[in-house]
């Protein structure tokens, strides 16, 4: 039996992406995902495109995840949406604190995704799936990696009901931070969020952001192929593979791959973990 897959997108800003992004999502049908998620721009910059998207892909008969945050955003807002999906039959959610616009300093009504957990529940009782999000490197804003966890278990606590992590290229870390959980009495599967090596320069950036770390033996590896696209992504498709064998024998319940709206090496990975149809 094939683990379970999901597949995050961003919402297309132009005609030729939401094209590109039908063929991609068609592509990536064939391995029977459980689920479609959709990003929510930083302070809910992309509300209508991501309305858009995820109605597009419940449309077309497969399960569509909404990210939506909370900064940024009053109470008022977030139940319009939460109405909204609701009136769609949309029933999982991707549920993040979320990013601040640049140059904003307002926060709204939530500062923690806890917060914003804990409001969908109190509206709408059981009727989302909430996925929050977990970091086996440490969150880039917290104080300490237990302080982290404090955090990961509130939303927890408030109603979470599985956790999709950021990317990682050590599988250790995400085996001690599942180990960790459970001794905190955290029950709730923690999916794997795997980011494929497209390249090295958009890697780099996105790690520096999210507080992923790309090792350093890799780091050098990728540096050193420069311009050399095919060499760079071969040896991406290596790692990747490999952490995603790593990551399923070890008893990871599925895998969430983050596409940048691409299908070609997320294919080639599945076709090497015997993942497709």
């Amino acid at each position: 039996m094939n683990p379970e897959v999901s597949f995050e997108f961003f919402p297309p800003k132009t005609v030729e992406g939401v094209l590109k992004l039908r063929e991609t999502r068609k592509k990536l049908a064939s391995l029977n995902p459980k689920f479609f998620s959709v990003t929510f721009g930083a302070g809910g910059s992309t509300r209508d495109r991501t309305m858009d998207a995820v109605l597009e892909i419940q449309a077309e008969g497969f399960e569509a995840a909404p990210h939506i945050s909370g900064i940024s955003s009053s109470k008022e807002e977030i139940l319009s949406l939460l109405t909204n999906y609701q009136s769609h039959g949309i029933r999982r959610l991707v549920v993040l604190r979320g990013d601040l616009p640049s140059g904003e300093v307002s926060s709204g009504d939530f500062a923690y995704a806890s917060q914003l957990v804990a409001f969908i529940r109190e509206k709408t009782g059981d009727w989302f799936q909430i996925e929050v999000a977990a970091y086996p490197e440490t969150h880039p804003e917290a104080r300490s990696a237990a302080n982290d966890l404090k955090h990961f278990k509130t939303k927890v606590d408030a109603g979470a009901n599985a956790a999709i992590t950021q990317y990682f290229y050590n599988a250790d870390a995400f085996f001690q931070f599942v180990a960790q959980c459970q001794k905190m009495g955290i029950e709730i599967p923690i999916v794997p969020g795997v980011m494929p090596i497209y390249n090295y320069t958009q890697l780099a950036r996105f790690s520096n952001v999210c507080g992923a770390e790309i090792p350093r033996w890799l780091r050098l590896r990728l540096e050193d192929y420069g311009d050399d696209v095919a060499s760079l992504r071969a040896l991406g498709l290596d790692v990747v593979t490999d952490l995603c064998e790593k990551l399923l024998a070890g008893g990871a319940p599925g895998l969430h791959f983050y596409t940048l709206n691409q299908s070609g090496i997320i294919s080639n990975i599945a076709e090497r973990l015997g993942l497709k149809k």
